[in-house]
């Protein structure tokens, strides 16, 4: 009987042992994007997708789960499984000290200026100009965003209260949607990431007036930044970046990490991001939180001080 329950234990070790070393993923990977397609995040999600892909060995997905200021998607990854096959890519503005500790962070993709951008109609060719028109007429320019507290209303919410300026705020399910009635005219301005917006700047469709740094973008030279272009001290970049629910094997967290560190540094990526307007970063999952908390500490202070109303709906 001794030799009967030893061997069935020694039986039951080896299959638990032989789970545990299944490699990761052995099935296809889900990045939720809680914003619509054609966005920053989407982009950036898209394009390392990409490469993690060929290098999981496995199909990782892109699925856009917009609404709700990305509480929709922050939903649906929160109720998936723990185990590293659902993922999301998210931007700043919707992770804050409530929701933070649901998600696992694991790798910042980039931390981007922003761009202040106005409609062509709009008349001002610079920052001091848009202060001083806005300024003539309290309440009559108004701004897009890509929801109540994402980084587009934060951003254009502390331009306000350095400025003393009252500006209108619009908000939109997703940059694109934002950006389209930005060019037809339905709002006159906006901070949008680079890559929403410099084709239209290009095109003529739209006039950039400064970028939100504390330094100028390499891809865009001629910009001030909002700064020295007239508001001094200011500064606000946004960012993207990859979590996965909290409870994530640490060893599927770090190897995440690896590989998405890894495919930021490859040439045609850095290279498709500096055009974007986005240094690739490299950072460690607790980096990542960090930086987070960080973020999020600044932007509370201004959340509190103006009463801003952060919509989840």
């Amino acid at each position: 009987m001794r030799n009967f329950v030893a061997l069935l234990l020694l039986v039951l070790c080896s299959i638990v042992a032989g789970g545990a070393s299944a490699e990761y993923p052995e099935r296809p990977v889900r990045v939720v994007v809680p914003y619509p397609p054609g966005g920053g995040t989407d982009t950036l999600s898209r394009l390392v997708g990409k490469y993690l892909s060929d290098s999981l060995k496995q199909p990782v997905v892109v699925e856009n789960r917009p609404g709700g200021n990305a509480q929709i998607g922050m939903d649906v990854v929160t109720k998936a499984a723990p185990d590293g096959y659902t993922l999301m890519a998210i931007a700043a503005g919707p992770l804050n000290d409530d929701n933070l500790k649901q998600f696992a962070p694991i790798a910042l993709f980039a931390a981007p200026s922003y761009i202040l951008v106005v409609n062509p109609s709009v008349k001002a060719s610079s920052v001091k100009e848009l202060v001083a028109l806005a300024k003539a007429q309290p309440g009559k320019l108004a701004y897009g965003s890509t929801g109540g507290g994402a980084a587009s209303h934060l951003s254009a919410e502390l331009f306000k209260a350095m400025t003393g300026t009252d500006l209108l705020h619009v908000p939109y399910k997703g940059v694109g949607n934002a950006v389209s009635d930005l060019l037809g005219g339905h709002v006159q301005l906006m901070i949008a990431p680079p890559q929403a917006v410099m084709p239209q700047v290009k095109a003529g469709s739209l006039r950039a007036l400064a970028v939100t740094g504390h330094t100028r973008m390499p891809t865009v030279p001629e910009l001030p930044t909002i700064s020295e272009a007239g508001v001094p001290g200011y500064e606000s970049v946004g960012w993207f970046g990859l979590v996965a629910p909290a409870g994530a094997p640490a060893e599927v967290v770090t190897k995440l990490n690896a590989e998405v560190n890894r495919i930021l540094q490859l040439p045609d990526v850095r290279e498709r991001l500096l055009e974007l307007g986005a240094e690739p970063a490299r950072t460690t999952p607790q980096e990542f939180l960090e930086f987070i908390r960080r973020d999020n500490a600044k932007w509370a202070k201004l959340i509190k001080e103006k009463g801003i109303v952060i919509e989840t709906k």
